[in-house]
């Protein structure tokens, strides 16, 4: 008897370890899944982020920062930084900004239900790797139904043969990653010059492109609005939130032009909190979305979007 209760002991204990080794699998599998695509409403606009990471970003890319503003805004010397991708639902229409590292895009996008083929628009807020990588993938078009949506002075940059033989010729990988690009989607490339913030061009009905120069000599942000609910996707506008929220003239060594970059975040900054309008950005912290709180006439507080109003495919 002693001996039956001790294998039916053990073999209920075998059960309880294995059902709970795959609760922590399957929580596990959900918390990333719950990690990389959240979904919000915005108006009518169904907003999902999809991230393909987050880690920690160091002082020294930063530029412009004393001592004394990383003391007090960053005193351990690092900031929280990711890399998210946004799909917009727009009525019919399935709307993607920016494409990621590449496979991971399509990979978040199945966790949504949908495939490559049914994103009928990509709007590109510049063309640096981490925000087109999806759009090749072994050579091929990714995206066979959407519309590719980039601002002719990037265009033109990566068009330029000047700009390009003036680099190293190691370095003009860029050149030929962004031709190859274009070459593909000719068909449904949509080239535009966008206006600043309060006479942004209108690409479709809800969308609207924003000058942000200076991150890129085309970089571009976008602006929708539905049922009179804005949200701005502002690209690289921001890198490192945690100092340049309280410290805006902070730039990046990969800007192209940090003195532009500085200039029209400040301009893009105010008027954002000045209209209080929704944000959302390719390098924000999870859930990568939320509002900016003007501090003083040139430093910022920007709170995320508290992911108990969000729901997960």
């Amino acid at each position: 008897m002693n001996y039956m209760k001790r294998k039916l002991f053990k073999s209920t204990l075998l059960n309880i370890i294995v059902c709970s080794m795959l609760l922590i699998v399957w929580t596990l599998q959900n918390l990333k899944a719950q990690d990389e695509v959240v979904i919000f409403d915005v108006g009518s606009l169904t907003v999902t982020l999809l991230q393909e990471g987050q880690g920690e970003g160091a002082t020294n890319i930063l530029v412009g920062a004393t001592d004394e503003m990383i003391q007090k805004a960053i005193p351990d010397g690092t900031y929280p930084i990711a890399t998210n991708v946004f799909l917009v639902e727009m009525g019919t229409k399935s709307l993607l900004f920016d494409a990621g590292y590449g496979q991971k895009t399509i990979d978040n996008l199945a966790l949504c239900g949908k495939s490559a083929g049914s994103i009928d628009a990509v709007f590109i807020s510049h063309f640096h790797g981490d925000h087109i990588g999806s759009l090749l993938l072994n050579g091929q078009q990714s995206f066979p139904n959407a519309s590719l949506y980039i601002s002719k002075p990037e265009y033109d940059y990566y068009m330029n043969d000047t700009e390009m033989t003036a680099l190293p010729e190691n370095r003009r990988g860029a050149f030929t990653t962004a031709r190859n690009i274009f070459n593909a989607y000719k068909d449904k490339l949509v080239i535009f010059t966008p206006g600043d913030i309060e006479n942004a061009t209108e690409l479709m009905p809800g969308v609207k492109g924003v000058a942000a120069y200076g991150h890129t000599p085309g970089h571009v942000g976008y602006l929708l609005e539905s049922d009179g609910a804005k949200l701005f996707y502002w690209g690289d506008l921001t890198h490192a939130m945690a100092i340049q929220m309280p410290f805006p003239q902070v730039a990046m060594t990969y800007d192209t032009d940090p003195v532009k970059a500085v200039e029209i975040r400040r301009q893009l900054l105010q008027y954002i909190a000045d209209n209080q309008i929704l944000v959302a950005g390719a390098h924000i912290e999870y859930p990568g979305i939320g509002d900016l709180i003007k501090i003083t006439p040139d430093s910022y507080e920007f709170v995320l979007m508290c992911s108990c109003s969000a729901r997960y495919p």
